[in-house]
């Protein structure tokens, strides 16, 4: 056995880890709470710019959004963003913009 197959195989747990890793991404907690798909929730403070939620996405000036605008959550993406249904589209927005209705 190599130095390197030894290295692996010592490493040990190292897939449960990951695993226990992304389960834990399958719902957010911001503020104390947890999202999930179908949730409805308000947006409580306006980011510097949003992004769509489109097949080929655009940064949009935050004016497209209104402070206490209310959504549907419809999933989520890598880094604690959220694609949320809101009156003029879909957006991707961070966790920390968002509270549970």
């Amino acid at each position: 056995m190599s130095q390197s197959q030894g290295e692996i195989l010592s490493y040990g747990g190292g897939v449960d880890k990951m695993r226990s890793k992304v389960e834990e991404g399958r719902t957010s907690k911001a503020m104390g709470q947890s999202f999930s798909v179908g949730d409805r929730v308000r947006l409580i403070e306006l980011p510097a710019y949003v992004k769509t939620a489109e097949p080929m996405p655009m940064l949009r000036p935050p004016s497209v959004l209104t402070l206490g605008e209310e959504g549907i959550i419809l999933g989520q993406q890598p880094g604690n963003y959220w694609v949320v249904r809101l009156e003029r589209g879909s957006f991707l927005l961070e966790a920390k913009y968002l509270e549970r209705v």
